[in-house]
């Protein structure tokens, strides 16, 4: 089975054949200061948790947002590609592409609440609008893993190809899935969970987002290097705008009208910018500095404020969206991919904690009776 670092490789520059390697120095960034506290001159400072996946590192980072600081490293999570957390902030979701294991996390106290076993090589983890399902695209095994009710298995959607990054729409009647292997954006229909639509977009296709009316979808595509604009109701690319390196992970503004494009490129020509993407006339309005091989994307719910994973330097880049700078920069766990956010401040604890999962063939599920809402990464 290909590993989770190969794919990191895979998912971003397909036909470059490249692999990830992250670095060990943090970029020679005037703007970025590590020991300043991340504050905004347009309001008061951001609260609440950043969690972040050190697939290189076999662990997550939970960062402290008022603060910009690494409050604890949660250890024994084999190959997180992807994490994602509720908005009430009380558990966390972990896919392990070594495992094959969804891992929940109770972020009250950074232990385990419960596993579930997916399928090969899994990649991405959301949920619905309404927290009753999980999703994992399971890139190998060209599927997505459906769960109720926090992990108790009720399905697999078969797409084949190779599913990566995936977002609902927020009415909640779509799931939007962007194919890697195929080259395509898979729509599939929550009502029933089958698949209704494949939208080919010229490229190997890595995440993608949707607009708050869930009329669009926007897709990175990794050659060439580009973003798209999918019409769901006509299923066909109504735009498409050039970006300077293979893109990784895109991601809204709160109100729909930018987006931004984690623009990562290889290992040998690697970006060290965000896209920031005028959603109207799909043009580029900004470019935003940030390390050496930006990959994933959050931005909190007022929009000021944004966090992206530098793969080949371990770091993420705080950004000030009100002033399209980097105002600080975290040095994380090794290559970190996927990130998310939640409104909760974090819970003290130690600087390292661990967890154990079981072997791939014990994956239990049913043990996290909590579903977490919504989605956020």
């Amino acid at each position: 089975m290909r590993s989770p670092r190969a794919r990191v490789a895979v998912t971003v520059v397909v036909v470059a054949l490249v692999t990830l390697a992250a670095g060990c120095a943090v970029p020679d960034d005037p703007s970025a200061d590590p020991g300043s506290p991340a504050s905004s001159p347009s309001g008061p400072e951001i609260q609440g948790t950043v969690w972040v996946a050190n697939e290189g590192g076999d662990s997550l980072s939970v960062i402290d947002a008022a603060t910009s600081t690494v409050v604890t490293t949660v250890e024994g999570i084999d190959g997180p590609h992807n994490v994602q957390v509720g908005p009430d902030g009380d558990r966390v979701y972990a896919v392990s592409g070594h495992a094959s294991t969804l891992a929940a996390l109770d972020t009250a106290t950074y232990r385990l609440a419960g596993t579930a076993a997916t399928g090969a090589n899994p990649a991405h983890v959301v949920l619905s609008p309404d927290g009753q399902r999980t999703y994992v695209t399971n890139y190998d095994a060209g599927s997505v893993s459906v769960y109720r009710a926090g992990l108790n298995p009720s399905g697999t959607i078969g797409l084949g190809g190779g599913p990566h990054g995936m977002r609902p729409s927020p009415d909640g009647t779509a799931l939007v899935v962007a194919n890697l292997k195929a080259a395509t954006v898979d729509v599939i229909d929550t009502r029933t969970d089958t698949k209704i639509a494949a939208v080919p977009v010229g490229g190997p296709v890595v995440q993608v987002a949707v607009s708050p009316d869930s009329r669009y979808a926007y897709a990175s595509v990794s050659q060439p290097p580009s973003v798209v604009k999918i019409d769901l109701q006509a299923r066909t690319v109504t735009g498409r705008t050039e970006v300077p390196a293979a893109p990784a992970q895109v991601y809204l503004t709160p109100d729909g009208r930018s987006l931004l494009s984690a623009d990562q490129g290889s290992r040998d020509k690697p970006g060290t910018a965000l896209s920031l993407i005028d959603t109207a006339t799909m043009t580029t309005a900004a470019s935003i500095t940030t390390g050496s091989g930006p990959h994933g994307v959050i931005i909190e719910p007022t929009g000021r404020r944004a966090w992206v994973t530098n793969v080949y330097d371990s770091t993420v880049s705080v950004i000030d969206l009100t002033t399209r700078t980097t105002v600080t920069t975290i040095k994380v766990g090794d290559q970190p991919n996927g990130i998310s956010y939640a409104a909760r401040p974090p819970a003290p604890a130690a600087a390292r904690t661990a967890v154990v999962l079981p072997a791939p063939s014990a994956a239990t599920s049913g043990h996290d009776d909590h579903g977490g809402h919504g989605d956020h990464g």
